[in-house]
């Protein structure tokens, strides 16, 4: 989660949502790791989990990233829900929980859903207070 808060605190940097994300191989490898960059590259599906999911696929010229563990501060959204299911993704360890958003426990849970054709494990919480902190920081920054 320390690879992901440091790429989240970049991101609050260049003024974007602090949102970081590290994906790691089946041994805890780093593979890649990135953050938010909607607005830097005015795409709206430039989320830090999108992102270090395409880093990932083209380093392994696959989008089955099979046995992976994608740890992200932010709770993922329906959209990066469903990309962490498509690229059979292992294991979710995230932050803070997304109250307008998330979709891997607290509105939906796309990543567990036994009508989908992959489950993906989840760890809630880690580094909770940090992640809060940064994210409740940058919004009441842009009040």
């Amino acid at each position: 989660m320390k690879v992901a808060f440091s790429q989240a605190e970049l991101a609050y940097e260049l003024n974007e949502i602090p949102v970081g994300a590290a994906l790691f191989n089946a041994k805890d490898e780093l593979i890649c790791a990135d953050h938010n960059r909607r607005e830097i590259n005015q795409d709206p599906t430039a989320h830090a989990e999108i992102l270090v999911l395409k880093k990932a696929s083209e380093k392994y010229k696959s989008w089955r990233l099979e046995g992976s563990t994608l740890v992200v501060t932010l709770e993922p959204d329906p959209m990066c829900a469903g990309a962490l299911v498509n690229a059979r993704v292992k294991k979710l360890i995230y932050g803070a929980s997304n109250e307008k958003a998330g979709a891997a426990w607290t509105l939906y849970n796309i990543p567990q859903d036994s009508r989908l054709n992959h489950y993906v494990e989840m760890v809630e919480g880690v580094l909770l207070e940090e992640t809060e902190e940064l994210l409740t920081s940058f919004f009441e920054n842009r009040r």
